[in-house]
């Protein structure tokens, strides 16, 4: 069982390089957005339950293939490094996989905040992400977001052993994917 897990800032091409991934290797894609955009018809994601639910749902999701015989999960995530409550999440989601002997991978993704306000209006983004269709809310989300945390490590933050760290301003999520599977031999 492998984990692939995709993190960085909003707008940063996480679920596009996902779905790239998932095609090129057969892993199966679950971007964040999949349970906030199932949530927010009943619940803010920002409101106690919304959250309280997106967590039930990952969770269980998690659990489920981690026990599967699937050959491993992609999963995308925004990562803010300065909240010790993410980084717990992150070795929780770990431990779901590694428990059972699956193998995590760890791709950050960053690009350009020019490049990444573009991505935030894309078709594609919009199309699996009902919630960022109000592109005024979107951008000053992101802007503030990207203000209020650090969204992307420092140099040496993430000690694992499969991490590999990629500026995709100027590559194709294609691109992008195809470096992730050689480097991880996936």
């Amino acid at each position: 069982m492998k984990l692939v897990l995709i993190f960085g800032p909003q707008a940063v091409g996480k679920m596009t390089v996902g779905q790239e991934l998932e095609k090129i290797t057969g892993l199966k894609l679950f971007h964040n957005h999949m349970t906030i955009e199932l949530v927010s018809h009943f619940f803010s994601y920002g409101s106690k339950e919304g959250k309280r639910l997106v967590s039930l749902f990952r969770q269980e999701i998690f659990e489920e293939v981690a026990k599967s015989d699937l050959e491993g999960l992609i999963f995308t995530y925004v990562w803010a490094f300065d909240m010790q409550e993410d980084w717990d999440y992150i070795d929780k989601v770990c431990n779901i996989f590694e428990s059972r002997d699956g193998k995590i991978y760890f791709v950050e993704l960053e690009a350009e905040l020019e490049e990444r306000l573009e991505r935030n209006r894309s078709p594609l983004r919009l199309e699996h992400k009902p919630t960022k269709r109000d592109i005024e809310f979107s951008e000053r989300d992101l802007i503030s977001t990207m203000e209020k945390y650090r969204l992307n490590s420092i140099e040496g933050e993430i000690k694992k052993e499969n991490y590999i760290r990629i500026n995709n301003t100027e590559l194709s999520p294609l691109e992008v994917a195809q470096m992730i599977k050689k480097r991880f031999e996936l």
